[in-house]
């Protein structure tokens, strides 16, 4: 597991506009315009979050014409996911259950 990368995207994860963001894009691809229609924000502090957020990997841009669409990159959650259920998880691919720990007796 890569926990500088895990650490940067709670990061990306710890503002609540951001996470709004990923909310309303779960529905579907949606342009700038519709994002902003559900924050007090301006166009320039949508563009700073979603620069984040696709420096993070989480979202996909499709240009069309002069608009920019966005949409959750799937694969990404999906492995922020097994990431999760690893991080958490007791079974054998538990950091404590790697042979050099397990040489260890603290990781009893």
């Amino acid at each position: 597991m890569d926990y500088i990368l895990q650490a940067k995207l709670f990061k990306v994860f710890a503002d609540a506009n951001r996470l709004k963001i990923i909310d309303l894009l779960s529905c579907g691809e949606l342009c700038a315009c519709d994002l902003l229609e559900h924050f007090t924000f301006t166009q320039p502090t949508l563009s700073h979050h979603m620069k984040l957020l696709e420096q993070a990997n989480l979202i996909l841009i499709t240009k069309k014409g002069k608009w920019c669409y966005y949409r959750l990159n799937d694969s990404a959650f999906s492995k922020i996911q097994t990431d999760m259920n690893q991080l958490v998880s007791t079974s054998t691919h538990c950091v404590c259950h790697t042979e050099t720990c397990q040489e260890d007796s603290h990781c009893d």
